[in-house]
């Protein structure tokens, strides 16, 4: 009997990155048959691939044993090197302009190294295809398929629910929040939810009359959102959860480009404003593309 494959996925970035990355996970789990896939990444984001069923176990990329792997010359942790050893394959989406992480794995003994460029150019096919790149090497090639579909469970679910989230990695791409509040309020037969964390407390966001997931842990939020029939949102990583949850979507998009980053799947829609401003677009054009984003859940 042959020995089980091991695959090692390094992939750090924030909660949309590593989701963009997602297809490049099944695509190694479905042609790597059988294989054991670990994560190497930020566990409370990584532990979303363990929850979709492409990943077998996590691994905490700011574990302290880690920094030596970034530096020249540093000694390794011994028991580190034999776990990196151990994998048949090792596919690093980290950013190593010096190719001091490249060559750490090298010094100790890994035996098959792939690196997929972490940084999206702008002008470039959709993120996720860009990412996964790099596994053209090995003959593996991301199909529609890997890119649009779901990739967590949804339940069957009869209550109505909107989920909105109000935020982003950057102001420049939140429609402000008074606008979203008139949105929801359009929706008087639905539950509206709205979704904060940190950086919406950090910057006083903090909406009012309807309930509120506020920083729940990624898995569980990926529970909730597989429970509304629909969600509302900007250009943001707890977007793209909601549509790797299969939840029929409207997303605003402002300074950023739909076609590279917006989510893939097919019941994933945007609206963007000609001038590429967010604050442009009114509270009318909104209403009118969710009614009938919700219309269609």
């Amino acid at each position: 009997m042959h020995p089980q494959p091991r695959v090692l996925v390094i992939r750090g970035g924030a909660i949309g990155d590593f989701i963009l990355t997602l297809p490049a996970l099944r695509l190694l789990r479905e042609t790597i048959a059988g294989c054991h896939l670990e994560v190497l990444g930020y566990p409370s984001i990584a532990e979303l691939a363990r929850t979709a069923g492409l990943a077998d176990s996590i691994r905490s990329l700011e574990h302290r044993t880690m920094a030596p792997l970034f530096a020249k010359t540093a000694p390794i942790d011994e028991a580190l090197a034999e776990h990196l050893r151990s994998f048949n394959l090792v596919v690093s989406f980290l950013y190593d302009p010096d190719g001091h992480f490249r060559a750490s794995l090298e010094r100790v003994g890994v035996k098959t190294l792939i690196e997929c460029h972490p940084l999206v150019k702008p002008d470039g096919p959709h993120a996720s295809r860009q990412l996964a790149q790099g596994l053209e090497k090995l003959a593996m090639f991301l199909e529609d398929d890997h890119l649009q579909r779901a990739h967590f469970q949804r339940p069957p679910n009869n209550q109505r629910r909107i989920a909105i989230h109000v935020g982003s990695g950057s102001e420049k791409k939140n429609w402000p929040l008074d606008r979203w509040l008139q949105v929801a309020d359009s929706f008087p037969n639905s539950e509206v939810t709205f979704i904060t964390g940190e950086a919406e407390q950090e910057r006083g966001i903090q909406p009012t009359g309807h309930p509120i997931w506020h920083a729940l842990p990624l898995t569980e939020l990926a529970t909730r959102l597989s429970t509304c029939t629909a969600f509302l949102g900007h250009d943001s990583g707890i977007s793209h959860l909601a549509a790797a949850c299969g939840v029929p979507s409207l997303l605003l998009f402002g300074p950023t480009d739909p076609a590279i980053w917006s989510p893939p799947q097919p019941w994933v829609q945007f609206l963007r404003n000609p001038t590429h401003e967010l604050s442009d677009l009114s509270v009318h054009e909104v209403k009118l593309a969710a009614t009938q984003v919700v219309a269609k859940s």
